[in-house]
């Protein structure tokens, strides 16, 4: 358990909150590409718990400039793209993407009013299918050189989705390897040839053994944890037999980011991005090895759950994410359906907008969760010191941060160690894109034996 006190430091994230200064120092997602194409490239932002108005100008320049006009305070988000920028439609005063006013039309001929006026505007650059933000002070990072930024777009697709939670609990769900076996329950396996776009539904690799079969027949896991330098990599541990383990790699990307294997063939790159304390979204990139994405139906399959424009689940409180008891005795644990997001937004919602960690009692499967909040309060505080917090990156060292290796698989009980390695290189190299093998697995693993 903690104090009142230390919850707060970690969950917090308003502009004048030590751990809102840390999530100031990195780029956030601020939107998908695709909700700015259309007639009318305007959309309002609640990003950090601040409220902003992210728009693409006549040029295709992208901006995000605060909401309130700095005339009397009217919402720019109902603004006019007109004139190389965005105008207010309360008395036309015009602002280009970098926050100068251009013009103040209902003064008169030779004012000079608009010379003073600047209203506030953040960088924003396109990556991955997303919109990124960076909304802190002097020069923005470097994006770190890891498989979905280096992946063509043919071979990456985004998506996002709305939860009613404070970031810290969502986050803390993905680097979780034990809740799976039971919050993703299935009862009975599917075919998995058709298990293409839906996570824990495939093959294990070196295997045919479902991976819901995995989760439901061997729900301990040994889960390690080491510190990285993006942050951690988890690994997750289910002894089959005396000759065969299952192993999962996955990886915390700080500062509120996961890296996890979907499939044989694809991983998610997932970040959980404040909107304030109370809600949060989660931003997803999901990358592709083999051929390239199939994005219409990536899109059509969340969109069964999703309803623009502001991607809430249509499966959610106010109809109790669509509970079933009967589904609960025969079909699935939750009783909640086949999507696992549906799982894991009751799973993170019902612990409150923000989860009282002073009632809590962790155990030994929650090592990742310790592990996170320390480093977390650790980089908070160097943040406060004005010191650099972890991968927020300079051009030279980003270069360095590749991969995260990740893997799902069925190997050697004995050996697994080296197995898991092996299994992601031999994808990197058969990738159609140059997928960068990262240097510390590179050199432990020179040639490939056991997942040949």
């Amino acid at each position: 358990m903690m104090s009142q006190e230390q919850n707060d430091l970690i969950t917090r994230i308003g502009p004048a909150t030590p751990c809102g200064k840390l999530m100031r120092a990195y780029w956030q997602p601020a939107a998908l590409v695709d909700e700015l194409e259309g007639e009318r490239p305007i959309k309002p932002v609640r990003l950090l718990g601040e409220d902003f108005v992210l728009f693409k100008d006549e040029q295709g320049r992208y901006g995000l400039i605060d909401r309130d006009c700095p005339h009397r305070g009217a919402d720019l988000a109902f603004g006019r793209l007109e004139g190389g920028g965005l105008r207010c439609a309360f008395h036309g005063w015009l602002f280009d993407v970098e926050g100068k006013c251009l013009e103040t039309p209902a003064e008169p001929a030779n004012s000079v009013l608009c010379q003073n006026i600047k209203q506030r505007a953040f960088p924003v650059v396109a990556k991955g299918g997303m919109l990124w933000a960076y909304l802190g002070a002097g020069e923005p990072p470097a994006f770190p050189e890891i498989d979905c930024f280096t992946a063509p777009d043919t071979h990456v697709f985004a998506f996002k989705g709305l939860f009613e939670c404070n970031w810290l609990q969502a986050l803390e769900v993905g680097i979780d390897p034990a809740h799976a076996s039971f919050l993703h329950r299935f009862f009975e396996d599917e075919d998995t040839s058709q298990s293409y776009g839906k996570q824990f539904r495939g093959a294990s690799a070196g295997s045919e053994m479902p991976m819901t079969k995995v989760l439901r027949e061997y729900d301990r896991p040994i889960i390690n944890v080491e510190h990285t330098e993006y942050g951690l990599r988890l690994i997750a541990l289910r002894q089959i037999d005396d000759e065969r383990t299952h192993v999962r790699v996955t990886n915390q990307l700080f500062p509120h980011g996961f890296v996890i294997p979907m499939s044989t063939e694809m991983t998610i790159t997932q970040w959980h991005v404040p909107v304030d304390d109370n809600n949060c979204y989660w931003y997803a990139i999901f990358t592709s090895y083999t051929k390239p994405v199939d994005k219409v139906k990536m899109r059509d399959q969340r969109l069964e759950l999703y309803e623009l424009p502001d991607y809430k689940s249509r499966r959610n409180k106010t109809n109790d994410y669509g509970f079933d008891p009967h589904e609960q005795a025969t079909a699935t644990y939750t009783g909640m359906g086949a999507d696992i997001n549906v799982h894991d937004q009751w799973a993170v919602e019902s612990m409150g907008p923000i989860q009282d960690r002073t009632r809590e009692h962790l155990g030994q499967s929650d090592k990742a969760i310790i592990q996170y909040r320390r480093l977390l309060r650790q980089e908070i505080a160097k943040a406060e010191a004005g010191q650099r917090p972890l991968l927020a990156l300079d051009a030279a060292s980003a270069r360095g941060i590749q991969g995260p290796a990740t893997m799902d698989g069925i190997g050697p009980s004995r050996g697994w160690e080296t197995y898991w390695m092996e299994v992601d290189v031999k994808r990197r190299r058969g990738a159609p894109w140059a997928a960068p093998v990262p240097a510390e697995i590179a050199a432990k693993v020179p040639h490939l034996t056991a997942a040949e």
